[in-house]
C-alpha cells in the first residue's frame, strides 16, 4: 500500500507543476515602470479647529474695528458664515463700490470739462463720445 500512496502523491505533484507551467506561459507582459516617477505627495493634514463654526465674529475680533466693519458689510455674524467667502471674493465685494464711486466722479467731472490727476485721456474720450452723440441727433 505504501507504493500506491507514493504513486498518487507523485501524480499530484506533476499536476501542480503543469499548472504552474501554463500560468507562466499565459502571464501578461510587464509594463515598463517609470523609475523617475515619484508618488504624488499627500497633502498635509490640517489641525483641528480651535473654535466652533458658531463662534461670534464680534467676540473673536473685538479689538479689530476694521474687520468688524467688513463683517457688517458682508452681513455675517459667525465664523461658519464667513467661511463661505473666499479672500478674493471679499476683496472684490469690498472694492466694487469704491470702483463704481470713482467712475461716477470721473463721469461727473468730465461733464464739466474737468478731470482727476493724470486722467486727461478719460476726458478726451468722454468729449469725443458726447460729440458723436450730438452729431447723430
Amino acid at each position: 500500500m505504501a507504493k500506491k500512496k507514493a504513486a498518487k502523491s507523485g501524480k499530484i505533484g506533476r499536476q501542480k507543476s503543469s499548472v504552474k507551467a501554463t500560468k507562466k506561459k499565459t502571464s501578461r507582459a510587464k509594463t515598463p515602470v517609470n523609475k523617475n516617477r515619484q508618488a504624488a505627495p499627500k497633502p498635509a493634514k490640517l489641525p483641528r479647529p480651535t473654535i466652533t463654526g458658531e463662534e461670534k465674529l464680534f467676540l473673536l475680533f473685538k479689538d479689530d474695528y476694521h474687520a468688524r466693519q467688513i463683517f457688517d458689510f458682508l452681513r455675517v455674524e459667525t465664523v461658519r458664515e464667513l467661511e463661505e467667502f473666499s479672500a478674493d471674493d471679499i476683496v472684490r465685494r469690498l472694492s466694487q463700490p469704491v470702483v463704481d464711486s470713482v467712475e461716477r466722479i470721473r463721469r461727473r467731472l468730465a461733464e464739466k470739462n474737468r478731470y482727476l490727476s493724470h486722467d486727461e485721456e478719460y476726458l478726451r474720450e468722454r468729449l469725443s463720445k458726447s460729440g458723436q452723440e450730438r452729431d447723430s441727433i
